[in-house]
């Protein structure tokens, strides 16, 4: 009976919402586009920050990633004469990090060399990462072809390389990868693997490869190219000494992450006062963009909510402008016995159809934008399951806020005067 009841109300509802029905479709605007603004926002800051967190994330939460840098007078220096700059992390450095906390896994050093690669004709100026088969467990990539340094070829001075898939798409153009021989800087190495890159930058830190990366085992680089190198810019020569450019520190747990790089710090700046080296804990980053994610998150609703507030303010006015209309209608329904309630009842279901229908059709718009925006402007987009809900539930409940008003006026309507309004 009271089902009955409620579906011949929606009905009547929807007939007397179609009387009027370019007034019903121009008040369900607000809430289309209001609900469609939520879902679409919502998606674009979600992909957003998922690319980003997803970056860091690959980068380790529980390793400290220090590498060197050249001081700022250094770098601001200039002469037409040969100069020997001297800088960065040194190899005393790395043991005295190894034995210095009990707190780290390990330790795994690189040493950047730039140099130009050759198979044939084709070249491509690479930069040689002479590190150790570590480096490939603490920053994951994925393997592509062949298989990435061991330690055997470590102890063997082997002249072995593992490419990118970039550098071997450049170089090795039509023969098989693994196997093949890249001449680099007068040395010959063989290919044995190649893995897939992440050069990008993840908020204020470069994550530690390049596409034109090239890796080598870290005592054939010392071995073969030694520590220094010469760079030339603006006329001038200079000589650069640096022992490592980088230390990737892997700490043996998340909770001891950021004491163990204080500690590091502490520890680098009484041997670098000049401060050449900078330090990147990716779980401190991850921290801060999961915090920016939902400060994001914030806004982005707010500013949606104002439209949906708006859209509520809408429905009702048309609804207070539709109880005067309508002031005989309810002065004869209560005079032939329809109470209070029934009158409520009535008119709430009528601004609930209106916000919800628009509810459903922003919905449908606010899955199509974030579509839209990934099909052509190639930005990652997720549309999640609670933004949806969360916008049927604010349909509901705008329908039911800014309808309880105009629907309590009309239910306390006197008979009498009501059924005496022209």
């Amino acid at each position: 009976m009271m089902t009955s009841r409620f579906i011949g109300n929606v009905r009547l509802g929807i007939k007397t919402l179609l009387l009027h029905k370019m007034r019903s479709i121009l008040t369900m605007l607000g809430m289309v586009f209001g609900v469609g603004a939520v879902i679409a926002m919502l998606a674009v800051g979600e992909g957003a920050s998922k690319q980003a967190l997803d970056q860091i994330r690959r980068l380790g939460s529980q390793n400290i990633i220090i590498n060197s840098q050249k001081p700022i007078e250094q770098a601001a220096s200039g002469s037409m004469q040969v100069r020997m700059n001297m800088y960065g992390l040194l190899y005393d450095d790395l043991a005295r990090i190894e034995q210095s906390y009990n707190t780290i896994d390990r330790v795994v050093p690189s040493k950047l060399i730039r140099g130009q690669g050759r198979v044939g004709s084709r070249t491509l100026e690479l930069r040689l990462v002479g590190t150790t088969p570590n480096w490939f467990e603490l920053v994951s990539r994925d393997l592509l072809a062949g298989r990435v340094m061991t330690d055997l070829d470590m102890e063997n001075f082997a002249s072995v390389v593992v490419l990118t898939e970039h550098g071997a798409r450049k170089l090795l153009v039509g023969q098989s990868a693994v196997g093949s021989q890249v001449r680099i800087s007068q040395n010959y190495f063989t290919v044995i693997g190649v893995i897939k890159s992440e050069s990008t930058q993840s908020g204020s830190m470069q994550t530690p490869d390049q596409d034109i990366d090239a890796y080598i085992p870290l005592n054939v680089a010392i071995e073969r190219f030694g520590d220094i190198t010469v760079t030339r810019s603006s006329g001038s020569r200079s000589r650069e000494l640096v022992e490592l450019h980088q230390l990737i520190v892997q700490v043996d747990s998340i909770e001891n992450v950021e004491s163990t790089a204080a500690g590091i710090e502490r520890m680098l700046s009484m041997f670098h006062p000049k401060g050449d080296y900078r330090m990147s804990v990716p779980l401190a980053l991850l921290r801060q963009a999961e915090a920016t994610q939902r400060t994001f998150n914030i806004v982005l609703g707010s500013i949606a909510g104002i439209s949906l507030l708006i859209g509520g303010i809408g429905i009702m006015n048309i609804m207070l402008a539709s109880v005067t209309e309508r002031t005989r209608e309810i002065g004869i329904r209560r005079a032939i016995g329809a109470r209070r309630k029934q009158i409520i009842g009535q008119f709430l279901i009528e601004t609930v159809v209106l916000s919800v229908t628009g509810g459903f059709i922003g919905i449908g718009i606010g899955l199509l934008i974030p579509w839209l925006i990934t099909m052509f402007a190639d930005m990652p987009t997720i549309v999640t399951l609670w933004s949806v809900l969360l916008s049927v539930v604010i349909s509901i409940g705008v329908g039911v806020i800014f309808g309880m008003y105009p629907a309590m006026r009309a239910a306390n309507l006197d008979p009498i005067v009501a059924l005496r309004h022209e």
